[in-house]
């Protein structure tokens, strides 16, 4: 295995020319596997609507944890939902069925790892610049770019939020 040459380190200047987004929320990528030889990738969405629901997913190839920085996150881990504040790590290991919803009044903001790196290049192949208007993502796009990375759109979120 390979090491970095060269240290990379991210700030929140650097970040703001980076944002994108990606089904529709401002997103930035912090980390990619390029970067952590192979070893994660760390996205932030940092503002996302009360609201908001993922689509119920699996991973094949890489674990996903949620962190949440602000706001109230439902997540439907192995059929069970439960939620989540500031400060909460949420692992979800690769072949479980999952998915979030952001709950309350408030917009969240959270960090998405995955591990071993990989995830952030499904997200950007699904970039859209910044300043477009939001818009639900196109399925039939989402579901085959899914499929590239290892990942099953399954529909979704079955039941309510906690």
């Amino acid at each position: 295995m390979s090491t970095q040459s060269q240290i990379e380190v991210s700030s929140p200047a650097a970040l703001e020319s980076g944002a994108f987004q990606f089904l529709g929320l401002p997103t930035l990528i912090h980390a990619s596997a390029q970067a952590t030889n192979g070893a994660y990738g760390l996205v932030e969405h940092p503002l996302i609507p009360p609201g908001f629901a993922s689509p119920y997913h699996v991973h094949h190839r890489e674990d996903e944890a949620f962190y949440v920085i602000e706001g109230e996150l439902a997540v439907i881990l192995n059929g069970q939902w439960k939620r989540y504040g500031p400060g909460a790590y949420v692992f979800g290991p690769r072949g479980i069925p999952h998915g979030f919803k952001i709950v309350g009044e408030s917009p969240a903001r959270i960090l998405i790892l995955c591990a071993p790196g990989g995830f952030e290049n499904f997200v950007l192949e699904l970039a859209q610049p910044l300043d477009d208007p939001p818009a639900p993502p196109d399925m039939q796009k989402l579901i085959a770019a899914a499929a590239r990375a290892g990942i099953d759109i399954l529909g979704p979120l079955p039941g309510e939020a906690a």
